[in-house]
């Protein structure tokens, strides 16, 4: 560690690992050109990466490594070319999702208020397409929509409710794949997350839950296609439930502090306690029963995988609930810390 006490360097590395606080050791380690010190800084700009959430380039990076993380960070991206074999976020938000609550834990307990609200805003931007996963076999990816749809998807047929966002987007969905990478990435960046909203409209069909018995949270369809009627009744109210549970978070107080915390300004990030009262408003809206008694987080389903010390407890449940299946946080930048520590180690 040339230029610096190489022991109270790697102290104050251990103590930031500790904290999680990655992109501090980045900065730490910055102009280490080789030996340990050099891996452990390119590991460390990696972490910090990641708990930005810096999605873009996840793929291109994890494939430096051959680590059980990067194995899964790749998992947790949306492919780079439209044809991708390996699908990532496309093909299932299981790996997305687990390292969203990680970084939702770790900036907790960073004590960074504006980060965890916008994480918790950004579970929000694909939930009701984590819920119709079950039943797609995939996360709504484009290459795979035409085979799953039909009737009046993408149409500008009248009888269709979508509004004409939910029409574009699920138009470009089905052929957003068939193109040149430049098509595909606006796709990914102007529409994608707006696929869950449309899937949502035909999950909520008035021949699989009747007006009344569940809570009014969005559009519904009274003319649902085809592909939306398939499968038994059981498992379409199931899927109903899963949406009207992600359409009720997205539009929750928790998430409404989003939209009123600005970013680069000197004022109104929210405190700790804001946060705190808005996740007790919101899960008190969660968890109310409904009038036909099936509100997912009630029922004896998929049990949430938390930390001991859950930044917003019930979380991974709600996300668990939703989903269908356990989701808790992650371990990759935990691991990723793991191997930063050890990189400094090998010098010794």
């Amino acid at each position: 560690m040339t230029g610096r006490d190489p022991a109270g360097t790697r102290a104050l590395v251990r103590s930031l690992l500790d904290r999680h606080w990655y992109d501090a050791v980045a900065s730490l380690l910055a102009g280490s050109r080789t030996g340990p010190e050099a891996r452990a800084a390119a590991l460390a700009r990696v972490a910090r990466r990641v708990l930005d959430l810096d999605a873009e380039d996840f793929g291109a990076v994890a494939a430096q490594y051959d680590r059980p993380w990067a194995d899964r960070l790749t998992d947790s991206a949306f492919p780079i070319e439209p044809r991708d074999e390996r699908r990532g976020a496309l093909g299932s938000l299981v790996p997305l999702y687990e390292l969203m609550l990680e970084v939702l834990d770790l900036r907790a307990a960073r004590g960074e208020p504006l980060q965890v609200v916008v994480t918790a805003h950004l579970i929000g931007e694909f939930l009701a397409q984590l819920a119709w996963e079950t039943r797609l076999g995939h996360a709504g990816d484009p290459m795979r929509m035409a085979a799953d749809v039909g009737g009046r998807w993408g149409s500008e047929d009248r009888r269709c409710p979508h509004s004409s966002a939910q029409r574009a987007t699920a138009r470009r969905a089905l052929n957003a794949c068939d193109g040149d990478r430049v098509g595909y990435t606006a796709y990914l960046d102007r529409f994608h997350s707006r696929l869950g909203d449309a899937l949502a409209v035909c999950a909520m069909n008035h021949r699989t839950v009747a007006a009344g018995e569940r809570p009014e949270v969005a559009q519904t369809c009274p003319n649902p296609c085809g592909f939306a009627l398939e499968g038994d009744l059981a498992a379409r109210r199931d899927l109903d439930a899963r949406v009207r549970l992600a359409l009720l978070y997205v539009e929750s107080p928790l998430v409404a502090l989003r939209h009123h915390a600005p970013v680069g300004h000197f004022f109104g990030v929210p405190s700790t306690a804001e946060i705190s009262r808005a996740w007790v408003q919101t899960w008190e809206r969660l968890s109310q029963p409904w009038a036909d008694g099936c509100n997912p987080l009630l029922l004896d389903g998929p049990p949430g995988r938390p930390e001991p010390e859950e930044a917003l407890p019930g979380m991974s449940a709600l996300v668990s609930a939703v989903a269908g299946r356990t989701i808790g946080p992650g371990r990759v930048l935990r691991e990723l810390g793991a191997d930063i520590r050890a990189a400094l180690d090998e010098e010794l």
